[in-house]
C-alpha cells in the first residue's frame, strides 16, 4: 500500500498538477495539505474521477486538509482532540481495513510559528503537545499507523540548505526540534529517515530567490510510522519533479509503501 503526503498550497490552483500526479504515482491514500478552500470550493469531480474518494476538512482562504483514498476509509478525526471552536483546519485521520490488520493515516497541517517570541510560536508548541497526547493513545492501540504531512519544523541542520540563515526561523527553533524528537522517541520511524539517514533530502523550496534552481531546499514534510507500520515499510519517496512543473506547489509528494498483502 502506498500512502502519499502533499502540500499542495491551493488545491483550485494545483488541481490538474494533482490530478496528473495521482494518475501517475496511483497511491492508495493521500494526505493534502493547505487546501485554501472550503469543501463547496474542492474540485470533488476530478478527484473523484481519478479513482478516488475525498474527505475535507476546509477553511476560507487558509489552511485546509483532505484525505483521498482509493480504498473504503472511516474518518476518525476531523481535528486533533481538545479542539476549540473554528479552529483551523490542520489535522484529518481516517482508518482503513487491509489484510495485515487496521491502519489509520494522520494528515498533519502543523502551524509554521513564525515570528519566534510570540503568539504564533507559543501556538505551534501547544499544538504540538496536542499531537503528543493523541500519538500516545494511538501507540496504546499497538496499530498500524502512519502521521503525514506538513510539520514545518527542519528536524536537524541536514535538513535545511543554510542553517545559520534559519537560525531564528520558527522552523529551525531548539523547541521545535525538541518537540519533534520527542513525538519520535516514542518509538516512532521516520520513513525518509530510514533509507536515507545521511542526505538533505528536500521537500520544499521557495518561490523567492531562485531557490528551486540553486536547490535551495527544505525537508518539513515527513511520515511518521508506528512500530506496526515500520516494520512493514518497503520504500520511501519525494517526487521532486513535481517542483520543477508549471504553477508548482512550493512543496513536492513524499510518499512510503508498505507490505500489507496477506
Amino acid at each position: 500500500m502506498k500512502i502519499a503526503t502533499w502540500n499542495v498550497n491551493s488545491v483550485r490552483k494545483r488541481t490538474g498538477n494533482l490530478v496528473a500526479w495521482l494518475e501517475r504515482a496511483k497511491p492508495d491514500i493521500v494526505v493534502l495539505q493547505e487546501l485554501k478552500a472550503q469543501e463547496p470550493q474542492f474540485p470533488r469531480l476530478e478527484i473523484e474521477a481519478a479513482g478516488y474518494k475525498a474527505e475535507i476538512v476546509g477553511q476560507k482562504g487558509f489552511n485546509g486538509v483532505a484525505l483521498l483514498s482509493l480504498h473504503p476509509v472511516e474518518i476518525t478525526a476531523r481535528a486533533l482532540p481538545d479542539a476549540v471552536a473554528d479552529e483551523p483546519a490542520r489535522y484529518i485521520e481516517g482508518r482503513v481495513d487491509t489484510p495485515r490488520g487496521p491502519l489509520t493515516v494522520g494528515g498533519i497541517y502543523l502551524p509554521n510559528g513564525n515570528p519566534i517570541g510570540g503568539e504564533k510560536f507559543d501556538y505551534k508548541l501547544a499544538w504540538m503537545q496536542r499531537l503528543l497526547r493523541h500519538t500516545r493513545q494511538l501507540l496504546a492501540r499497538e496499530e498500524m499507523f502512519v502521521l503525514a504531512g506538513d510539520y514545518n519544523v527542519c528536524p536537524t541542520d541536514l535538513d535545511v540548505y543554510d542553517p545559520k540563515a534559519f537560525a531564528d526561523d520558527a522552523l529551525c527553533q531548539p523547541q521545535s526540534r525538541a518537540a519533534l524528537r520527542t513525538l519520535l522517541n516514542l518509538g516512532l520511524t521516520d520513513a525518509v529517515r530510514a533509507f536515507h539517514p545521511d542526505d538533505p533530502r528536500y521537500t520544499y523550496w521557495d518561490y523567492q530567490g531562485g531557490a528551486w534552481s540553486k536547490d535551495h531546499g527544505l525537508r518539513i514534510d515527513h511520515m511518521l510510522l508506528s512500530p506496526q507500520a515500520a516494520d512493514r515499510l518497503g520504500g520511501v519517496g519525494i517526487d521532486r519533479a513535481e517542483r520543477g512543473k508549471a504553477e508548482p506547489s512550493d512543496h513536492v509528494p513524499v510518499w512510503c509503501e508498505l507490505d500489507l498483502a496477506a
